[in-house]
Formats: structure tokens, sequence, C-alpha cells
């Protein structure tokens, strides 16, 4: 029976050649496709298996992922996870196996100092000397896109293993909830560097370290970064009533206005 002409024109061609087929196509409509050898196969499963072993460590960067994070951590494994500037990789920064596998993940020289992570600025003052302040300062600058060179003290409760032979530490507290959540659940301070390759460009996304994610337990996904890749605005604040910025970064500006409204003063360049 011919197919009237008002319907045949409203069937999608896959049908219509099922019922009229061309010229060189099997009445079923279906093309068979050579197989393809058993070597190419094989190596195509194994691209495979590797893309969705890497897919398997990618997580959203969402709180109901946090306290696998949080586990991961205490169980001595880096992840990954973005900041309100740049990716970082995270560790328990009192965990010097931890804080050694991020080096070796980085190729970073351990001359090459770590910053911390908490929660809250309140945590703070567990691991670095803060009594020399204006009151009120570190509450103005954090949480932000802020690393504050502070002294360690002998009351710091930080692996002696982090930065030997520093007295002072960089400490972050990111504008950033997934990160500070974490923090707060692991109950101590994170070892925090950016996710790259020492020497290569910063991470604004995970595609751009996606050939580390196989030494990570867990990669949080937070999308694109705004910020650029400038990072925080790094300065040093363990001078009484001075400081200096020892990196721009990303919030320049709005931290020297702050440090002038609480009255500290930048430190004078010795002739």
């Amino acid at each position: 029976m011919n197919v009237p002409t008002k319907i045949a024109h409203t069937l999608p061609p896959l049908l219509l050649h099922a019922r009229f087929p061309l010229s060189g196509v099997p009445r079923n409509g279906f093309v068979r496709i050579p197989e393809r050898s058993g070597r190419l196969g094989s190596k195509m499963a194994r691209s495979l298996d590797k893309c969705e072993g890497k897919l398997d460590v990618v997580r959203e960067a969402t709180e109901p992922h946090a306290p696998e994070a949080v586990e991961a951590l205490k169980s001595g494994k880096v992840i990954a996870v973005p900041t309100d500037t740049l990716y970082g990789f995270a560790c328990d920064a009192c965990s010097a196996e931890a804080v050694n596998r991020i080096y070796e993940i980085k190729g970073r020289t351990h001359t090459s100092p770590l910053a911390i992570c908490v929660g809250d600025v309140s945590d703070i003052e567990r691991f670095a000397v803060t009594n020399h302040l204006p009151h009120g300062l570190l509450d103005s600058l954090l949480p932000g896109p802020v690393t504050v060179i502070l002294r360690r003290g002998e009351s710091s409760i930080l692996d002696k293993s982090l930065n030997p032979g520093l007295d002072s530490i960089g400490v972050r507290v990111p504008d950033c909830n997934f990160i500070r959540v974490i923090a707060r659940g692991a109950g101590s301070a994170l070892a925090l560097t950016s996710a790259n390759l020492s020497g290569q460009p910063s991470s604004v996304c995970i595609k751009d370290f996606e050939n580390l994610w196989e030494h990570c337990a867990y990669v949080y996904d937070g999308g694109v970064l705004p910020s650029g890749r400038a990072g925080s605005t790094i300065v040093n604040l363990t001078k009484l009533g001075s400081y200096k910025i020892l990196r721009p970064g990303s919030a320049e500006e709005e931290t020297v206005a702050i440090l002038e409204r609480h009255s500290i003063t930048e430190e004078k360049c010795e002739a």
C-alpha cells in the first residue's frame, strides 16, 4: 500500500527509508557498521575506563558532600576545592604525610611554604599570634581573598613539620562556604595551596588541572571562578603597627584601605 503524499511529508526520514529503501540501504533501514578490531576496541575500552575513573572523583562543591570531604581529610587524603579566588589542594595541616603528598602532587620544593585555611576568623588565634593587631582588623579583612602572614608563636597547635624553620604562617578564611564548612568539620587547619603543577598557571575551573585529578581523593566542582588568576592578596602583619604587601593579588586596594582605617601603616623599606 502506498503512503499518501500528505502523510509521507510528515514522516521522519528514517521511517521513509524503511518504507521506501534507498539504493544500497538494506530494506530494514539499518546500515551494518563493520566491527572494529579487537585491538582498537580494547584501547577504546581502556580510554573509557580511564575517563570514568577520573569522573568518579568529581563531586559538586555543595554542603551535602562536605562530610565525605571531612572524612577524606581525617584519613590523610588530599582533596581539590574551590575558594573565593582559585581552586586549591587541601589536606590536614597537622598530617605530615598529607602535607608531603601535596608537595609531591605539585612538584614543589619543601622550601616553598604552604598557607593554612580555617573555618572562622575566631579560629586563627589557635594557630597564630593575633593579640598585637587592632580590634576588628581581622574581621574586616576576612572572610575574603586575603592571606594574612602572622607569627606562629609558642602556643600554635600547628605541627612543626609544616613549613619547618619558619616562625610565620599564612592564614586564609576564604569567602567560600564549602571550604569553610569542611574546615569546621575537620576541627583543624587545612594546608592549602593552588591546584596546579608548580610554576604552571593557576586553576579557575577543574578542567584546568584535570591531569592531577587522579592524585586526589575527591575533586569538588564549584564551576568557573570569576576572580581571574591573580590569587589572594598576601599581606605581612607580623610587625606591630605596620604591614607589607607581599603579593598584590585580587584585593590589594581594598586590603590597603582596611589596614589604613585601622591605623596600620605601610612598612618602610630600609635604605
